[in-house]
């Protein structure tokens, strides 16, 4: 099972830098995962931009805290679409935490969770994905865990927590691509973060100007993505059919597409 994930979609150049990359290369994966919580604007996402990236091949959205930047995603989330928000929000918060999808007759539950560590207060993750394991494990043949997280502790933690119990565990949120990618002892692929699709010669994806501005005067300021560049940071994994261990993590860096 050959796998693809997309860090952090941020505006339009995020998804133009992905469906350039989709429109080649597809075909070699059997199944396609971004993180498109920043894909509309820079900040959320909306219901236009949400089948954009369905329609460009994108198989599974996963989000985080961004997602509910934009109030029409509530009625987005409740079409049953492969669209998942963390986990630990709770049953009270609109759309689900997983879903599980079918390749090859084999049957793959993508679950998204969201940190605590220097993040808005949300149930605990840890407590939340034990919660809900044995129910993933009898109904999946693999598990992928998106750990929408700022603190490398705890993604690192999290990843070895369920190192022999999900097939792959990777970081989002911080739009910085880290180059810690390895099998764990008991077969789970994990990376601390995969990075960002956008451009790269702003600050994490959006115009450096006013960001660098807001840091010598500290007032209010508008953030706008950047659009002068075009690139994309992802993960390829293979996992074992049978076993649902990982074989191998690949990082993907294309910048100035």
């Amino acid at each position: 099972m050959k796998i693809v994930i997309f860090g952090d979609i941020v505006g339009r150049a995020g998804r133009e830098a992905v469906a350039e990359y989709l429109s080649v290369n597809k075909s070699k994966y059997d199944l396609v995962i971004a993180n498109g919580e920043n894909s509309a604007g820079g900040f959320g996402m909306t219901n236009k931009v949400g089948d954009e990236l369905f329609n460009m091949g994108i198989d599974v959205i996963t989000t985080g805290n961004h997602i509910w930047d934009k109030r029409d995603i509530v009625y987005y989330m409740n079409k049953g679409l492969n669209l998942v928000r963390p986990l630990n929000y709770g049953s009270s918060a609109p759309g689900v935490g997983y879903v599980i999808v079918e390749r090859q007759g084999k049957k793959i539950g993508i679950v998204n969770l969201q940190g605590r560590v220097f993040m808005p207060p949300i149930d605990c993750p840890f407590k939340e994905i034990e919660r809900w394991l044995e129910e993933f494990q009898s109904k999946c043949d693999m598990i992928i865990v998106d750990m929408h997280a700022e603190a490398t502790s705890e993604k690192i933690a999290l990843g070895w927590y369920l190192d022999g119990k999900a097939s792959l565990v990777y970081g989002t949120h911080t739009h910085v691509q880290t180059a810690d990618e390895r099998i764990l002892p008991q077969g789970t692929a994990y990376l601390s973060d995969v990075g960002m699709c956008g451009s790269f010669e702003g600050v994490l994806g959006m115009q450096k100007e006013a960001i660098i501005q807001k840091f010598f005067n500290n007032l209010p300021t508008r953030f706008e993505p950047d659009e002068l560049s075009r690139g994309i940071n992802a993960i390829a994994v293979t996992i074992d059919d049978l076993t649902g261990k990982a074989f191998s993590i690949e990082r993907i860096v294309m910048k100035n597409m």
